[in-house]
């Protein structure tokens, strides 16, 4: 399949992408920017910084086949490697240029540029913009790479599920529980509502979709906090903020238009599962008690049943 010349292959590659957003309904910048990532990630996995990063953010929910995930346009890792700008730019280059079987993509080291996000960001840690491409199609690349943060269970690895017909990478990734409870830290640590409605939908997606334990969601939380220096908060102080924000309802439709998500036109809608899904281990983390039962989804909390 692959054996086609390069220019060859990269209009193949193309007319794929378009056929598979005409399939299934999703803008075709955006099937070309996710099938980008992808190939990125490949090359990630086969260079040999593949132990040096973990994957996280809003491309687990892909790999998970999450229902009713929303679109991201950027690559978020966690890299166990120096934080300096200039190690990232390089590590970042090497793997545009690690040799991979011909996908179509090729990516341009020469443009890689990498600086420290600043503390008004979501996270500090490092970002690199880059130019992937395909054929005459230049796409533009954002990987941010964030240092020091705890993963609890361990990092899991699995096989990047692939748009085309083409190897899948294999990766670490975040743990479900870890990916709650760094959403959960930057609702109570940052207190801005305007740049977390994608985190409030996030953990409302992972109630609505996956099941927990609650000994080990609680220990995610608590390790995430204390690792950040965060004091843990109940939720009742969330829904507070929640309420008292003015701008909570043109936010949340901006969030929705931006996302393409239909289904959830008021904020009002998600609190509740919120509310049932984090009140108890947020309390459990507040007080440093066990808390010992278990999430079904799509809830709620439930006593563990023992055979």
């Amino acid at each position: 399949m692959n054996d086609l010349p390069p220019k060859n292959l990269s209009a193949s590659v193309h007319q794929r992408l378009l056929n598979n957003a005409r399939k299934t309904g999703r803008p075709f910048n955006e099937v070309l920017k996710f099938f980008c990532m992808e190939r990125f990630l490949y090359r990630l996995s086969k260079s040999s910084l593949a132990d040096t990063f973990v994957l996280k953010g809003a491309l687990l929910f892909r790999a998970w086949d999450t229902p009713d995930r929303r679109p991201t346009m950027d690559i978020d890792l966690l890299g166990y490697t120096d934080n300096a700008a200039e190690g990232i730019l390089h590590a970042i280059q090497k793997i545009c240029i690690t040799h991979v079987e011909p996908d179509g993509i090729e990516f341009e080291p020469d443009t890689v540029k990498s600086t420290v996000i600043k503390e008004d960001a979501e996270y500090e840690g490092v970002r690199s913009l880059f130019q992937g491409r395909l054929g005459n199609a230049r796409i533009p690349m954002q990987i941010d790479v964030g240092f020091g943060d705890v993963i609890h269970p361990q990092a899991l690895e699995i096989n990047y599920p692939t748009i085309l017909e083409f190897p899948a990478a294999r990766l670490r990734v975040y743990s479900l529980e870890s990916v709650v409870a760094e959403k959960v830290e930057a609702m109570v640590q940052l207190g801005r509502l305007n740049s977390r409605m994608k985190d409030f939908y996030d953990v409302w997606l992972c109630a609505r979709h996956y099941d927990f334990l609650g000994t080990s969601l609680v220990a995610a939380i608590q390790q995430t906090f204390a690792n950040r220096g965060t004091q843990p908060t109940p939720f009742t102080e969330i829904q507070i903020e929640i309420h008292n924000n003015p701008h909570l309802h043109a936010q949340w439709q901006g969030f929705c238009r931006k996302s393409n998500i239909h289904k959830l036109d008021q904020f009002e809608s998600l609190e509740p599962v919120l509310q049932r899904f984090l009140e108890r281990p947020l309390d459990a983390v507040q007080s440093g008690t066990t808390f010992t039962m278990c999430w079904a989804a799509p809830g709620p909390w439930q006593d563990v049943q023992r055979s």
